[in-house]
């Protein structure tokens, strides 16, 4: 049995839970502190580390009496962030083992558990589930490697809860019975066994469906209202290549998955800089929806976005660190709408916002 001071996001009892897979009423716990070290912010206040300072109060929870599982279980969800656990005394003479970060990871001034809960309380939470499912068949490192996956998978969750749609469809009862992850890397595959409330009335026969886990997209469409132009990007696609399509380089708007602690809109201006270095100057919602609700979570947060494009402006772009290469194009407005009536539009979002536009163009125009 050992004991454990926690000082930083694992005081946030329904993480720590989830992590030792014991509830907080079988833990042994209480406030605790450790002498002569200062509790500091990360990466913007994403996770504290702690750091020697002469004087200093480190603040936190003692938890005491934790079994071989519950410290295997902390060292598998700590690995992935390259914590290096070591003893200490606390300042009421009790030892307890605590994780220590490099200090140079220092980069903020002093952490705030409460700020942290009202950011990212709820997404690590729903992150950490995913996490310690792989607890036993994957190890520490090739967690850590899934990791912006899984915290954008735990965003979309969030932000699902927050969905504008479904106004006028059933609300009845789902009853899932049975669920696995069958794949996970880059993105993910569920199978899932249930049963669910019919029109008709009573419950379906067990039904086996399977569910490919992405993230939530930004989707923008950038547009010049003076120009009356518009900015494709062209790249290659996995989707035409694995479906034998002749055409994989293709045609589409900026878009790009919505990052932990990021929203739609803020994803939408990051893209538009990285995939065009372009800097949009308004986006107008076009759309939010399912891309393909029958078998993907992906969800779709469609914008047009105003932009000055000058016939300079395009290129060839894209992060390096991500293998992106990135054409931009510059097309009229008469060139898009042809482009989707002689079914050269390959790509539903671009259907969508092309679709939008033309609704909206005059308005924009006389605005401009």
């Amino acid at each position: 049995m050992k004991n454990l001071f926690f000082y930083g996001t694992l005081r946030h009892m329904p993480l720590l839970e989830i992590v030792l897979g014991t509830p907080a009423s079988d833990l042994d716990f209480a406030d605790a502190v450790l002498p002569d070290h200062a509790i500091v912010g990360a990466e913007g206040g994403l996770y504290p580390v702690i750091i020697p300072q002469p004087g200093a109060q480190g603040r936190g929870v003692l938890v005491r009496g934790l079994n071989d599982v519950q410290i295997d279980r902390l060292t598998f969800y700590e690995g992935g962030f390259d914590f290096d656990l070591r003893p200490m005394t606390l300042a009421d003479g009790q030892g307890a083992l605590v994780y220590f970060a490099d200090p140079a990871l220092a980069t903020d001034g002093p952490w705030s558990l409460a700020d942290w809960q009202a950011k990212w309380g709820d997404l690590s939470v729903t992150a950490a589930r995913e996490v310690m499912g792989y607890y036993g068949t994957r190890s520490a490192a090739e967690v850590a490697r899934m990791f912006p996956m899984i915290r954008a998978r735990a965003t979309a969750q969030i932000n699902a809860a927050q969905s504008k749609h479904g106004a006028i469809t059933a609300r009845g009862q789902v009853d899932i019975q049975k669920r696995e992850r069958v794949y996970s890397k880059f993105f993910a595959l569920d199978e899932i066994t249930l049963r669910h409330e019919r029109f008709s009335g009573g419950m379906s026969e067990p039904l086996l469906r399977a569910v490919f886990m992405a993230t939530d997209a930004a989707i923008v469409l950038p547009y010049d209202p003076v120009r009356d132009r518009v900015l494709l990007v062209e790249q290659i696609r996995m989707g035409p290549l694995a479906r034998g399509d002749r055409s994989v380089w293709h045609l589409e708007p900026i878009a790009g998955r919505i990052d932990a602690g990021e929203t739609a809109e803020q994803a939408a201006f990051r893209e538009a800089h990285e995939e065009a270095d372009l800097t949009l100057t308004q986006l107008l919602p076009v759309a939010e929806a399912y891309a393909s609700p029958g078998n993907a979570t992906e969800f779709h947060y469609i914008y047009v976005g105003l932009a000055d494009l000058p016939d300079s402006v395009t290129g060839v772009s894209g992060k390096e660190d991500e293998a992106e290469d990135i054409r931009s194009h510059i097309l009229s407005f008469d060139a898009l709408m042809q482009m989707v009536d002689e079914m050269q539009a390959a790509n539903t979002p671009l259907l969508v916002a092309a679709l939008w536009l033309a609704r909206h163009r005059d308005r924009l125009r006389e605005s401009a």
